[in-house]
């Protein structure tokens, strides 16, 4: 039965990651999208320019398009707590089932009614009004994921509430909401969808340059997206070392998988390079800045880490902690060199050379590769807890036969694939169909001048 239990702890925490780090993709991009969508329609009101409309009639298509698949794999994350983990709402129900009802009841209903408004009435409504509506959606959606933060934050530093016969009764709405790690969670979290949502407007654009698109539309959204970017990253840089000083406080034992110091030191070294060694607790081929660790988490080159050993059993793999973590802050890297680089190429030349577009291209998804690096340090760096100091996750788990785990988790990544393949050949798709196609309606605007305008952009935008 143990060996059962095992089984099936380890397929369902398989599954649960399959459906996080899938899920996660979409609203990446949907969060900066959405805001990113309002700001080409504000400058289209601002100066009734043309392109701004081209713009945002191509990417309210990839909105759509990935706001529809965040939707359908959120409802399976939904399922989860029910059929994989009865213990997670069975003892902190009574937090989590309002979190996530609020989240419903603010963000999802205001983004399922006005999103057709966005869509569909372009040429049904005021173009005012249809401002409006991508201004309401795009609020939508960072209120989802500010009760989604609220929640996961909540499950790494707990606060506002009571046990009572075993199970978490809520005291302090206003502690458990804004619990010790959420501001800067939902801070890093937010800029993250702002990068990612960034370079993906700046490599598709790049793409469509390089195929032979010589309009004005591709150039204009590079140029917006590009220097966005270099500026998110460094604030992004600066917000996730706050991030990373608050986790020192409240969870040690991550920080130490993360740097992989295994014993409590004064003036810990920064590990570049190594391979965390479980064994015989050292790092095995290590490249380190002496005193780096210390310097970077508590802004002092004596300043002390606690080591992984002193942690026990109650401390998480070393391994996944510490080459997810640089994965993370490697592409975070990546993404800075590349926009700086690119701003400054623009401001030299106004174009960019044809390496610069290609290794723009080849960003295209880079947030993604961060931000799927950044949530498995965030929950693996949880473990074994579910509910840091509440509940371990191993009393949470199912107690059904780890077979049928085994099915749906295959079912799970058999759907996954093939939505994932459906997705990036329709993305690339509409971007190689703009090249060709002319996107731009006047809808409700009937102004004679503006419609001249139009027809003599239509000759080189």
């Amino acid at each position: 039965m143990e060996s059962e239990l095992l089984n099936t702890l380890a397929l369902s925490r398989i599954q649960f990651a399959a459906n996080i780090s899938f899920h996660i993709l979409f609203p990446t991009i949907t969060i900066g999208l959405g805001w990113l969508l309002f700001y080409f329609k504000l400058r289209f009101e601002i100066s009734q320019h043309p392109v701004w409309m081209r713009i945002y009639r191509f990417w309210v298509k990839i909105f759509a398009l990935t706001f529809a698949i965040g939707v359908v794999t959120g409802i399976t994350m939904s399922f989860q707590f029910g059929t994989n983990w009865p213990g997670f709402m069975e003892k902190v129900g009574n937090i989590a089932g309002p979190l996530l009802g609020y989240e419903v009841m603010s963000a999802f209903f205001l983004e399922a009614t006005f999103l057709g408004v966005m869509l569909f009435g372009i040429h049904r409504v005021p173009s005012k009004v249809h401002t409006l509506a991508t201004l309401i959606v795009a609020i939508g959606t960072s209120l989802s994921a500010f009760w989604i933060i609220a929640l996961n934050s909540w499950m790494h530093t707990p606060a506002g509430f009571v046990m009572e016969n075993g199970v978490a009764m809520p005291t302090d709405w206003i502690a458990i909401i804004f619990n010790p790690s959420m501001p800067y969670r939902l801070g890093h979290m937010m800029l993250a969808s702002f990068l990612t949502a960034s370079f993906l407007i700046a490599g598709v654009s790049a793409y469509r340059i390089l195929k032979g698109d010589l309009k004005s539309a591709p150039k204009l959204a590079l140029k917006q997206s590009l220097p966005l970017a270099a500026f998110l990253i460094v604030v992004q840089i600066a917000v996730g070392d706050m991030h990373g000083i608050n986790t020192l406080k409240y969870q040690p034992a991550k920080i130490a998988a993360m740097e992989a110091v295994w014993h409590t030191e004064q003036g810990a070294p920064l590990v570049l390079f190594a391979w965390p060694n479980e064994d015989t607790q050292r790092n095995d081929y290590e490249i380190s800045i002496p005193y780096g660790a210390s310097l970077i988490l508590t802004h002092e080159l004596d300043g002390e880490i606690q080591g992984i050993s002193s942690f026990g059993e109650d401390r998480p793999a070393v391994k996944p902690l510490f080459f997810g973590f640089r994965i993370m802050v490697g592409t975070g890297l990546l993404m800075l060199v590349v926009s700086w680089i690119g701003v400054w190429l623009l401001w030299r030349r106004d174009t960019l050379p044809r390496w610069m577009l290609q290794t723009l291209v080849g960003m295209t998804f880079s947030g993604w590769v961060a931000t799927i690096a950044g949530w498995y340090v965030t929950e693996i760096g949880r473990q074994p807890w579910l509910v840091q100091g509440v509940l371990k996750t191993s009393d949470a788990v199912t107690t059904i036969a780890s077979h049928n785990v085994a099915l749906s988790l295959a079912m799970y990544l058999g759907v996954y694939i093939i939505l994932m393949a459906a997705y990036l050949h329709t993305l690339f798709n509409l971007a190689r169909k703009a090249i060709v196609v002319d996107e731009y309606e006047t809808g409700n605007l009937t102004d004679v001048a503006l419609a001249d305008a139009a027809s003599r952009e239509n000759r080189h935008v």
